[in-house]
């Protein structure tokens, strides 16, 4: 599929209302024309889901939302895992969630975040995909949703778990999600470059340091038992395939 013109205009737009390039929020450390080639000759997006991310990178928060790229990546693995069931910790516009229930159409999905604000625009094309009723959205603080499947007995029912919230409880929701996610199963964690602010010995930012912490504890625990690999894809991509 031929994409340039829509990622064109959708650029120009973004540009012109956040004074921002559009791949800010795409894969880190391509230029925009290697950026748009990548786009231009892997991308095969769903209409519906271009539309829901150019809504989204139109509002103050756009950059949470993960690079098309990236999650095309992810649906292709979770294709690869003959995924059944997943979780996605951080939802908001639920970009992710249409992108794989539309790639897999016995995909159920069950989704943590806390905010309704956000919840509701994906909740709007969820319906228009007729995906909504394999999206199963749990509106709390996502420790509460995770402890609570592993207290109904749902431990290592998930093939995978996708993680995009906030980073100072990555390690707590990846704890959680070893104990959901099956053996052979994947768990993913996006934002684990941040920028390449990680490699920075000086950045001291609170999420800069936790991210830095959980990639050196990823790296170097013994209790769990994993196969890792970090993709600098999006804004950092951790994949961690449970044995």
């Amino acid at each position: 599929m031929k994409t340039t013109p829509r990622h064109d205009r959708m650029g120009f737009v973004f540009k012109l209302f956040t004074g921002l390039s559009i791949m800010s929020n795409t894969s880190l450390g391509l230029g925009e024309d290697l950026q748009q080639y990548l786009l231009d000759v892997s991308l095969h997006e769903p209409e519906i889901c271009q539309r829901l991310r150019e809504q989204t990178v139109l509002m103050a928060e756009g950059m949470m939302l993960s690079s098309p790229e990236q999650v095309q990546l992810l649906l292709l693995l979770c294709k690869m895992l003959n995924a059944k069931s997943g979780i996605e910790v951080g939802t908001f516009t639920g970009y992710t969630s249409l992108r794989l229930t539309l790639g897999i159409t016995d995909l159920q999905m069950t989704c943590c975040d806390i905010s309704e604000e956000f919840t509701s625009i994906g909740k709007q094309f969820w319906q228009q995909a007729g995906v909504d009723d394999r999206i199963h959205l749990r509106l709390a603080p996502a420790l509460e949703t995770l402890d609570g499947l592993i207290a109904n007995g749902q431990s290592e029912s998930f093939d995978f778990a996708y993680i995009d919230a906030d980073k100072m409880a990555y390690r707590d929701y990846v704890e959680r999600c070893l104990t959901l996610v099956r053996a052979g199963g994947l768990i993913a964690l996006d934002n684990t470059l941040w920028s390449g602010s990680v490699a920075d010995p000086e950045d001291k930012g609170e999420d800069t340091v936790a991210l830095r912490q959980l990639n050196s504890w990823l790296h170097s625990q013994n209790e769990y038992d994993y196969d890792l690999s970090l993709i600098p894809i999006g804004d950092g991509l951790t994949l961690l395939r449970k044995a």
